[in-house]
Formats: C-alpha cells, structure tokens, sequence
C-alpha cells in the first residue's frame, strides 16, 4: 500500500516546450522514476512557429512521442491578450509581460496537476537565464502569485534554491539534481550530448513581444481597439503596417505568401486591394465611411509595386458585402507614409 502511494506521489506535470531546457527536465525526472504528463503551451507571439511545422509545438511532441509522456497542448487565448494588454507585474523591453506570463502557464499547470492527480510541476528553467523572469525574486513573485509555492521543481537549478516539497518529501533525489546557472548553454549542451539528447532547433525560444517593430504594431493595436481578436493579433505578423494621421490602419503585404494571409486574416475586419493583373502587393485598410481610400491606395501601390508596374492600377476589391473593380492612379509623394510606418 505505501508503495502504491509513493508512485502516485511521483506523478507531476511537465511544462514542456520542446526546447533543450525543459528536455533535459525531462530525461533528469524520468531517470528518477517520476511519471511524467507534459503540458506544452502555444502562443501566437513565438517566433519559433514555421510554416513547416517544425515550431515548438511540433517539437515537444516529437520529444513527448519519443520519452513516452503523455501531453497535452493549450493554446493561449482571448484571456491571455488582456494580460499582454494590463500587465500586473510590468513589461519587459518592449510588449513582454514575462513574470505575467509565467504566473498564467502555471497557474494552468497547477489545475491539470490536480485534475489528474499528481503532486507537483517540473520546468526546465535556469536561475539567471532570462533577465526578467529567471529571476530568484521574480521566481518567488511567480509562485505566490499562481498558488505554486513549493511545488514548482527546476531540475536544472534545483541546489541554488531551497528544497521543494518533492525534495522534502523524498520523491526525487535532490543530490542528483544540478546548480546550472546564468545565460550560457555549455552544460545544457554537454548534457545533451552525454545524454544523446539531439534535435533541438528551439534551445532558447522566443517572444515577438519583445521585438522592438512588433512591439510598436502591438502597442498601436491596443491603442485603437478595445476588444482584439486572435485575428487582429495574427494580423500583426503580416507585412508592413501604417497608422495614418486621419488615425486609418494599412497593411501592406511584402510578399505572395503574405498576400493570401492578408486576404484571408482581413476577412470581416478591413476592405482588402487586391492587384489585379500586375505583380502587386494585397492590401488592408480600414474602412472611413465606406469610402474607397484612393489617396491611400495611389502611394501604396505606386510605392511597393513591381518597379516599371505601369499605372493607373487595375485593383480589385473585397469586402464583406462584395467585390468590384477599381482603376488607382500612380502617385509618388510617399511623405506622409514614411511618418505612418510603424517601425
């Protein structure tokens, strides 16, 4: 019977990412006997994401698939852009609102761990290796705040802080545990190597919230929109963005691929232009008064057209209530476009 209670004790949740941190927390906790149920999270600001398909989220299923955890993914939603929107905690250096973000994803984690009845939460963090939330301060803000205290065990850093409950209560050894500290990724790497962990295209990830240009579109998206959706974020990634004096937003596409995504993400939310027999970009912009944005649409055009596009320009329009075409003329003052582009 003690047995028996002693195993269930060794289940937790494991943040996975499908990075080489929280693979190497893997492998250290399976070696120890603890059952593991990864828990990775997506998130429509990390730049891992490929058209591919060899993002993070491919990547930590590939590393769930070839340890034998069970996982689960949970996408970060409509709740988690009011957060990136009101942080509590502050921002990083530009949109990242890090210590927010991490009190979210556990506070996730700590209600799948008690769904499925394990103990406690394992990530592959590092003391030090983030300047905003690896923080030993930030990390004690992070529990208090998610309802983790104690719970939360870094296999990679585990002797730099005091023991966690599954240390206390013997459910893992903390002696086999490590002190890796600070940005550099030499042990993690010859970890991996002595390990024959391989296949790690994300190590370090990344958030577009802290990318100085996505941070500005980011910034003025908030400005102008009470209530955005994931399609005004997606939006965000696409091509170049302009904020008019007259306050209008224009998207213009850079190229073929970003043409369809602009067509299809503007769906419902901004009349679309579209070339129309010569080699131009699709462009978004909003709608004032229902009236065609020809002066817009001239410099647009004019500027970020196939060099030698004769004009006027034949376009095509789509809106939800239709389509028709338009003939734009050419027009080279680009003055005020220059002042519009954010970023």
């Amino acid at each position: 019977m003690k047995e028996a209670v002693n195993a269930h004790r060794k289940r937790a949740v494991l943040l996975l990412s499908g990075g080489l941190d929280s693979t190497l927390a893997a492998r250290m906790m399976l070696d120890q006997g603890v059952e593991l149920f990864a828990l990775h999270f997506t998130s429509p600001f990390c730049t891992c994401t490929r058209a591919s398909g060899s993002g993070c989220r491919s990547q930590a299923q590939t590393v769930a698939e070839r340890m034998g955890i069970p996982i689960r993914t949970v996408s970060k939603g409509s709740e988690y852009i009011e957060i990136v929107r009101n942080p509590r905690h502050g921002r990083g250096s530009g949109e990242n609102p890090c210590i927010d973000c991490r009190i979210f994803t556990l506070r996730k984690a700590r209600e799948y761990m008690e769904q499925i009845g394990a103990s406690f939460l394992v990530t592959g963090e590092v003391v030090g290796q983030r300047p905003m939330s690896q923080r030993s301060d930030a990390f004690r803000i992070i529990e208090k705040r998610s309802g983790c205290q104690g719970l939360v065990l870094r296999p990679l850093s585990a002797k730099h802080f005091e023991p966690t409950i599954a240390e206390r209560e013997g459910w893992v050894d903390r002696e086999s545990l490590l002190a890796i500290s600070g940005r550099s990724r030499k042990e993690q790497i010859r970890l991996a190597q002595a390990w024959g962990v391989g296949d790690y295209p994300c190590p370090a990830g990344g958030c577009l919230l802290t990318e100085k240009t996505f941070s500005l579109k980011v910034r003025d998206l908030f400005d102008h929109c009470a209530d955005p959706d994931m399609a005004d974020i997606h939006l965000l990634k696409i091509g170049r963005h302009f904020r008019f004096a007259d306050g209008r937003k224009a998207i213009v596409a850079r190229n073929e691929e970003e043409n369809r995504k602009l067509e299809a993400h503007c769906r419902g939310k901004m009349p679309v232009y579209i070339a129309n027999g010569f080699s131009g970009p699709s462009i978004g912009v909003e709608s004032k008064n229902g009236a065609v944005p020809t002066d817009l649409l001239s410099r647009l055009f004019t500027r970020y057209s196939k060099p030698g596009t004769s004009s006027p320009f034949s376009v095509r329009e789509v809106t939800p209530s239709g389509e028709r075409e338009l003939t734009i003329p050419a027009n080279a003052d680009f003055s005020e476009m220059n002042r519009a582009l954010l970023g």
